[in-house]
């Protein structure tokens, strides 16, 4: 009996070893024909001896003591389908061999119609047969869907997996394994993603041409298991129990999605949804080892961190689309009221109200499901321990091999590294203020009289002019250009010259009074709670400095609409003026209250066409560039300006910001011709004044949001000195800055809190 047995056992091992052996030769030819890496052989060697011990297991189940005519094709076949998957791991590694992975792929699909009729001729035809036939299609188009989705993105992966997803989601629910009649249309479309892979992988056809392509045969293979999966549910006879697995189902992909959710705004995409989260693996485990109770309170609190997480990752999103940093729970916070009188500048304060009461209960809501998701997680895997371990370690491998081969997508970032990043960074923002306070005690010019201050600019009107969102973005776009040249042409015409530089501003997108107190204090305040400190102090600021040395100081902010406690407290600004407090009479334009053009109008007719006055130095905020853009007035003729009124029928003429938003190429061009106003009415303000005394310092105080600078970009704006009087320039010339009002690329960079020393000491005795 035991030599049968043997006989038997060697019987079964002799096609699988066969076709190993013939891998080997395989991988060797490849070897020296492209010269395959480590990676290739290994992938190779590893899915061959798989293979081998799958089909060994097999005959052994299906009682088959060797391979018939038509399984040995099939075997050749899935011999080829290995040695794609080497070729696939070597493209990895360097410059993918295309003609030959495709010839290999073709040779197995032509195969593929091949061994059916021999079955057929034969007589041969068996389950075994069929399930290895579907097993070696399933494999060679995941092979592919790999090498494809390099180039394609990797949403591919998801035709791929389709089989591999239906075999896991059966071991959770029954009624999956059961077995429909043979359907012709379903070998149809398995053909149509093999030969639709391959095509691709050519590479022959256009990337966009390639790419339908491809997405309508995902959706053909939709399709096909959809209809395999609702005929297995209605043979079951519509199983009771189906709302619950759809609750169960749901509740698995909410927690899901909270733990890869990608935290940063260019990270979004098809393929972060396919990550695996570990986080999740662990806390799986966990349930299937621990007593009922426990479990469910390991469940509530899992559940209630992940939600937690997820509010965080959310506000990151928001924080990098705005600010281009992550959200800082230690100090962002105090930006509540701020973000609600921005958004009731913009749609209004019911509007405003709305999104917050929304936002408010999303946050509610996730806290509150992802909790309710753990626990009905946590009784799924207590009725099917077995098959969650099964599913467990199938993940468990699908994550470790990216991490170890470099081969898919980027592995995922577990939602642990969320929290350690988080409570990194609370630890980080505390020592951050404390080395601020440090650095409030030193102040150089605090002890400089006034009769020392400034003597370079004495007689002069200084005026410290922020635009709005003026970021190094706004010198890509042809529209600022052509406005840096007009206004170079005005100020030339008018007897002035100018030179420009860069600025590196410690905020982004958005908070701009933390740029204006890092210029004025020269120190570098780049959160609110830093800002909050600062202004409770003494420091010299720039205007306080103009004030000690006798001029007038004045701060301008059209933006306000009532009293700022630290114009006087902090600046010690003798006068400021806001919308109350200028005459307007005309409409408002989104956030911004008055058109630029107005608001240098007023200052000149308030304060510079006074006869008889001190030197003035002032701040001047233009508002016209701050999002949203839109909508834009126009520049009017300076004799017709009046109260305003002229500018009413202007935002109705203009864009909409639902309009302008709906597209971000609209954005950047509303973005631009809003940057392009403000600096034409700027340098024809300065045209018009005939004003040889005058002196301009005109910066930005921050870049645009992502969504016109892009990710990552550089925190750097344009900053220019204007004078008429050659001599104010030339003290400047040691710092580098090039003529003209448009920094070259090159031009130096200073970190905005160096400026005030500089300039203070260019123009101090």
């Amino acid at each position: 009996m035991r030599l049968v047995q043997g006989r038997v056992r060697s019987r079964i091992l002799t096609g699988p070893l066969v076709g190993f052996a013939g891998l080997l030769v395989l991988l060797g030819v490849l070897a020296a024909v492209i010269g395959l890496d480590v990676a290739g052989w290994v992938t190779g060697v590893v899915s061959g001896a798989g293979l081998a011990a799958l089909l060994a297991r097999a005959m052994a189940h299906h009682r088959r003591d060797g391979l018939g005519p038509a399984d040995r094709v099939t075997l050749a076949r899935a011999v080829l389908a290995c040695g794609v998957a080497a070729l696939t791991a070597d493209s990895f590694g360097g410059q993918a061999p295309v003609a030959i992975l495709v010839t290999l792929s073709t040779i197995a699909l032509v195969l593929d119609g091949v061994d059916g009729q021999i079955a057929r001729r034969t007589g041969t035809a068996s389950a075994f047969g069929a399930r290895f036939d579907m097993e070696v299609d399933a494999f060679l188009i995941l092979v592919l869907s790999v090498y494809v989705a390099g180039t394609a993105g990797w949403w591919v992966l998801a035709i791929g997996a389709a089989r591999y997803l239906f075999v896991a989601a059966s071991w959770a629910l029954p009624w999956l394994r059961g077995s429909l009649p043979p359907r012709y249309w379903a070998k149809v479309v398995a053909a149509i993603q093999g030969i639709t892979l391959t095509v691709a992988a050519s590479g022959i056809l256009p990337d966009a041409v390639t790419r339908v392509v491809l997405l309508i045969a995902l959706g053909l293979l939709a399709e096909s298991f959809g209809r395999q999966i609702w005929g297995l549910w209605r043979q079951a006879g519509s199983p009771r129990g189906t709302r619950a697995t759809v609750a169960s189902a749901v509740a698995v992909l909410l927690l899901w999605a909270a733990l890869v959710v990608p935290d940063h705004t260019g990270s979004l995409s098809p393929a972060s949804f396919l990550r695996i989260p570990l986080e999740g693996l662990v806390f799986v485990l966990l349930v299937c080892v621990l007593p009922s109770r426990p479990a469910r309170f390991l469940a509530l609190i899992g559940g209630l961190l992940v939600g937690v997480l997820l509010v965080l990752r959310l506000l990151d999103r928001g924080f990098y689309f705005a600010f281009d940093r992550a959200f800082h729970p230690v100090y962002d916070a105090a930006y509540v009221g701020s973000a609600l009188g921005l958004l009731s500048d913009s749609i209004g304060r019911v509007g405003a109200i709305a999104v917050f009461i929304g936002v408010g209960l999303l946050c509610v809501g996730l806290l509150a499901l992802l909790p309710l998701s753990a626990l009905r997680v946590t009784r799924l895997v207590a009725r099917h321990r077995r098959s969650t371990i099964r599913i467990v370690a199938v993940l468990a491998v699908l994550s470790i091999v990216p991490v170890l081969t470099g081969v898919g997508p980027e592995p995922v970032r577990p939602a642990s590294a969320s929290a350690a990043r988080l409570t990194t960074q609370v630890r980080a923002d505390l020592r951050d203020q404390r080395e601020f306070v440090r650095a409030l005690k030193q102040d150089p010019f605090r002890n400089t009289p006034g009769s020392d201050l400034l003597t370079g600019l004495r007689g002069k009107d200084v005026l410290l002019v922020f635009v709005e969102s003026y970021g190094r973005t706004a010198l890509d776009s042809p529209a600022v250009g052509s406005a840096l040249v007009a206004g170079d042409r005005r100020l030339q015409q008018a007897g002035f010259s100018s030179r420009s530089g860069f600025l590196t501003s410690p905020t982004f997108g958005g908070i701009s009074w933390l740029a204006h107190s890092t210029l004025q204090s020269g120190l570098w305040v780049n959160n609110q709670q830093r800002y909050d400190h600062l202004v409770t102090l003494d420091r010299v600021t720039l205007a306080d400095a103009f004030g000690r040395a006798g001029w007038r100081t004045v701060a301008d902010v059209p933006s306000n609409n009532e009293d700022w406690s630290v114009a006087k407290s902090y600046y010690h600004y003798d006068t400021v003026y806001d919308r109350r407090n200028v005459g307007y009479a005309g409409p408002s334009f989104s956030y911004a209250s008055m058109p630029d053009q107005y608001t240098l109008a007023a200052f000149q007719r308030l304060e510079l066409d006074k006869p008889n006055r001190a030197p003035v130095m002032a701040e001047l905020d233009l508002v016209s560039s701050h999002t949203p853009w839109a909508p834009l007035p126009r520049m009017v003729d300076w004799s017709q300006l009046g109260d305003g009124s002229v500018f009413d029928p202007m935002p109705a003429e203009g864009d909409s910001p639902e309009d302008v938003w709906r597209q971000p190429d609209r954005v950047k061009a509303a973005y631009a011709q809003s940057i392009a106003y403000s600096l034409d009415a700027l340098t024809s303000f300065v045209q018009q004044l005939h004003d040889r005394n005058l002196v301009l310092v005109v910066l930005g105080d921050h870049q645009p949001a992502s969504i016109v600078s892009g990710n990552g970009a550089s925190h750097d704006v344009p900053v220019s000195i204007i004078a008429a009087d050659p001599a104010v320039t030339d003290r400047a010339a040691d710092w580098g800055w090039q003529t003209g009002l448009r920094p070259a690329a090159g031009a130096p960079v200073w970190p905005m809190d160096t400026f005030r020393d500089r300039f203070l000491t260019t123009y101090s005795r």
